[in-house]
């Protein structure tokens, strides 16, 4: 099996498309962001190993550390307890936070549309978290106008954002019901999940699923989780190969449906 490298910068995301074949053509190609550690990692990896008919593209937001996995997927031979953080959440670590996880991810996913709609099985998996159920989005109106579904638009979604942000800037976090720390990635991950339920009603051809994969040990956990990487990857690889009549628009933790 051979490995040939091609280097594509696109908005400063480096991009390192890992072909599997010997071939020139291929079955499926999947693009995994932040593909050069953790579960990305192991998503690049676990698909790559799958089938002779795969390309997969590892992209990172820093050139050196994608370079430094694709060396260790070639050398591979292409083969709890919860920790207590003290954080400081401002109005610009809030908007960072959401910008990576919900803008990040929606960009992304723009920029890949007129290709995933030329595919004869296009899937999008969104990494998500089960702190972005609606059962933890404390703040009334923003749990309501993400929870009806029928009403759901990007529209919604920038609005919940946006108002939340304002609550960081007038600092009423508190006095709506928020973990204030974590407030933000909670927000992130909720939007992620309507984001996906929107794509999914929109784009009925596709198979597009969100998933939490656990508390799996990687950097942002200081690798105290409860789950293997191996184990936090299996779930996004199985929806990311999905057959046609799978199922989409849907929330699992790892293997299994569960609610938003």
């Amino acid at each position: 099996m051979t490995i040939r490298v091609v280097r594509v910068t696109i908005n400063s995301t480096a991009f390192w498309p890992i072909q599997v074949v010997s071939h020139g053509q291929y079955g499926l190609i999947a693009v995994v962001t932040g593909g050069n550690k953790g579960i990305g990692f192991e998503i690049c990896k676990l698909l790559a190993s799958s089938s002779d008919d795969v390309l997969v593209v590892l992209t990172a937001r820093d050139e050196q550390k994608g370079l430094q996995a694709l060396h260790k997927l070639k050398t591979s031979g292409l083969k709890t307890y919860m920790t207590k953080q003290v954080m400081l959440q401002t109005y610009e670590t809030a908007k960072d936070c959401i910008q990576t996880n919900y803008y990040g991810t929606k960009h992304v996913t723009e920029a890949l549309l007129p290709f995933l709609s030329l595919s004869s099985s296009p899937r999008i998996v969104n990494i998500s978290s089960g702190v972005g159920k609606l059962e933890n989005v404390k703040d009334k109106r923003s749990s309501q106008m993400l929870s009806d579904v029928n009403r759901l638009t990007e529209e919604v979604v920038e609005e919940v954002v946006t108002g939340f942000l304002c609550d960081v800037k007038d600092d009423s976090l508190e006095e709506k019901g928020w973990n204030a720390p974590l407030s933000a990635y909670i927000v992130s991950k909720a939007v992620i999940n309507a984001y996906t339920r929107i794509l999914a009603n929109k784009y009925l051809s596709f198979r597009i699923n969100a998933i939490n994969p656990g508390f799996t040990k990687i950097d942002m956990t200081h690798h105290k989780g409860t789950y293997t990487v191996e184990e936090g990857a299996r779930g996004p690889v199985w929806l990311a190969l999905l057959p046609d009549e799978g199922p989409s628009g849907r929330f699992f933790f790892q293997m299994e449906e569960t609610t938003f």
